[in-house]
């Protein structure tokens, strides 16, 4: 299956009007899943955009919205400005709701160090 999704970056700046940083991504052809028991598979192809100057690295992690405890995994990187991550960069659990569609969540962390810069989401459901 392939999904296309972007969003604004949640700003955590306060007073900053406009979201700088997006994030988008295609889930790729991973195997289908509706057991609950997720497969480890190779990371989407992420596109992010307006990464802060100064950013180190940025953090992917996907959250099961519906289960919200469980842990799909991420991985932390080194990302250039508006750069591409392709299919495959880390391997993660893939999305596998049991018995029905669940909202999946990526988030792309832009850190300097330690210090959180800014955050961009993108949320899809699966299945469609």
């Amino acid at each position: 299956m392939r999904f296309a999704m972007t969003f604004s970056a949640l700003l955590l700046g306060a007073g900053m009007a406009q979201a700088q940083m997006s994030l988008s991504f295609e889930w790729g052809d991973i195997p289908a899943c509706n057991s609950g028991k997720p497969n480890v598979v190779g990371s989407p192809r992420f596109v992010i955009r307006g990464v802060p100057a100064g950013t180190t690295s940025v953090e992917f992690r996907l959250k099961d919205l519906d289960v919200p405890g469980y842990n799909h995994g991420g991985k932390k990187l080194k990302v250039t400005r508006d750069g591409a991550i392709p299919f495959g960069t880390f391997s993660y659990k893939s999305p596998c709701p049991p018995g029905g569609a669940h909202t999946y969540q990526w988030t792309a962390t832009a850190r300097k160090g330690g210090k959180v810069l800014e955050k961009a989401v993108a949320r899809r459901r699966y299945p469609e």
